[in-house]
């Protein structure tokens, strides 16, 4: 009898074996393998770039090295450790990596354990025994087992294998987006900072004028006390000072937010932190020629937007395999007795094995509406995808005609401002000798300060475009990012 059960067991061992590799041979993928939607990439950009000269101090990695200022780059090391947004997006990209672990679980059998002890009674009914039967008593038992049970559903039609494929794509695109956010974050402190020079410039200049209007209102005064000039001269020396100390102090507002805004970027109260003024740095970096297609393999808002629409292709399929019968594999063993000195003898082992193929028949219209809202999902990252690529070609046109455009607007403003000082010149010399009135020399300063606050302004916005036109790039030209190394492949 014993070799009997063994044979038994033996040929049931071996049945559900062919079962499971039939099974995994018969075995695919419904749904689309996934091909990178194509997208118009020109030839090359509308604006022509300027030709840069080779120079050792090209980015490596730490971009804003380029512009060559030691705080900048002590500043800029902090962002990527204290800031705020970075770790969100940080702890996106565990999540994301933990939700694809959880997805890879599904490929292995789930076994579970459980033990139990139980005590009960079991009422008897009356018991006839000829004339002399009683009633029934109550009978107690214990009941204990330990067991092991495992289950396992066959990936079948790819299901499990899509959903892997879709959260390895997610955890692509929150790796891209990570990049993003460290470099959207360093620009932000570098254009902060740059501004900040440059309200340091405009700051400088104000205090400057107020030193020459004070040296005016002397001039004024000491001439109206010979008789020379009126008093309107005097009242219009002190009005333009006046006005002029208050868009000094008008410009620290400015300069203030900047510095709170530095402090917000690498993690610190903006009551813990401030910037000395310093002299502003008027150097722009080389960026060499490019091709539009680079942009497909540098920017990470590119590069996960793209994984985007991978996981949703993978997701596709996820939806497709819901068509199609599952197959689950069972099987249990363990031990169960009345005796807990009998619970782990021979006897009271016990064990099953089984499968279990389901299908749904009716379902008014679920799946159908699944694969089709699966299939509209897709559909809205392709467009998203391509709207982000056009996006990027246009920052980088954008900042490329704006630094074109200012380059000749600074050169021309420049020739303004030697006019503007050469008629200062003049008009004070004229008005010493007695031959202008003060109100042309008012005049003449004005539009001096003018001149020479819209020349600051344009470095202003020529160093802003520099940054903005680094980060269109991708954050660079040497090196692309590593978190777009997902959008370089073109199947998922």
């Amino acid at each position: 009898m014993p070799a009997l059960l063994t044979h038994r067991r033996e040929n049931t061992g071996t049945r559900i074996a062919a079962v499971v590799a039939a099974a995994l041979v018969a075995g695919c993928t419904v749904g689309p393998d996934y091909v990178r939607p194509p997208v118009e990439t020109p030839a090359a950009f509308k604006e022509q770039w300027k030709l840069a000269q080779p120079r050792d101090e090209g980015p490596r990695g730490n971009w804003w090295e380029v512009f060559g200022i030691p705080e900048l780059d002590a500043l800029a090391t902090q962002v990527d450790v204290n800031n705020q947004n970075i770790k969100v997006a940080e702890a996106n990209v565990r999540q994301a990596q933990a939700l694809t672990a959880q997805a890879r679980s599904a490929f292995f059998p789930t076994v579970s354990g459980n033990a139990s002890a139980t005590r009960a009674s079991a009422s008897g009914g009356n018991a006839g025994n000829g004339a002399g039967a009683t009633s029934g008593s109550g009978r107690v038992g214990n009941a204990y087992s330990v067991a092991l049970d495992a289950t396992w559903e066959l990936d079948l039609w790819g299901r499990v294998r899509r959903n892997v494929e879709s959260a390895e794509a997610s955890t692509q695109a929150s790796q891209a987006d990570l990049a993003g956010a460290q470099l959207s974050a360093q620009a932000q402190l570098v254009q902060d900072y740059l501004l900040l020079r440059v309200q340091d410039a405009q700051i400088k200049l104000l205090n400057d004028t107020v030193e020459a209007y004070q040296r005016s209102l002397q001039l004024t005064r000491n001439q109206y006390a010979v008789g020379v000039a009126g008093r309107s001269d005097v009242a219009l020396a002190e009005t333009q000072l006046k006005s002029t100390q208050a868009q000094a102090l008008d410009a620290g507002v400015q300069r203030a937010q900047l510095e709170h805004a530095i402090a917000i970027l690498i993690g610190k109260p903006p009551a813990e932190f401030s910037i000395a003024p310093a002299p502003v740095e008027q150097r722009f970096p080389s960026i060499p020629p490019g091709v539009p297609s680079e942009l497909l393999e540098r920017r990470p808002d590119i590069a996960g937007a793209e994984r985007r629409v991978a996981a949703a292709n993978a997701q596709i399929g996820v939806a497709q395999a819901a068509f199609y019968p599952t197959l689950t594999l069972s099987a249990a063993g363990g031990f169960a007795s009345s005796s807990l000195a009998n619970l782990f003898s021979a006897p009271a082992r016990f064990w099953s094995l089984g499968a279990d193929l389901a299908q749904v028949i009716f379902d008014a219209g679920l799946r159908q509406a699944q694969t089709e809202q699966a299939i509209a999902a897709y559909d809205a990252t392709v467009a998203t995808y391509r709207q982000t690529v056009l996006t990027g070609f246009q920052e980088v046109e954008d900042n490329l005609a704006a630094l074109r455009i200012l380059e000749q607007e600074a050169a021309v403003q420049d020739e303004a401002v030697k006019a503007a000082r050469e008629s200062l010149a003049i008009t004070l010399n004229q008005y010493r000798a007695g031959t202008a009135n003060y109100l042309a020399v008012i005049v003449v300063q004005a539009q001096a300060l003018a001149n020479e606050r819209s020349a600051v302004t344009i470095l202003g916005q020529r160093l802003n475009a520099s940054v903005a036109l680094i980060k269109a790039l991708g954050g660079g030209w040497k090196e692309a990012p590593a978190a777009s190394a997902g959008a370089s492949r073109p199947n998922g």
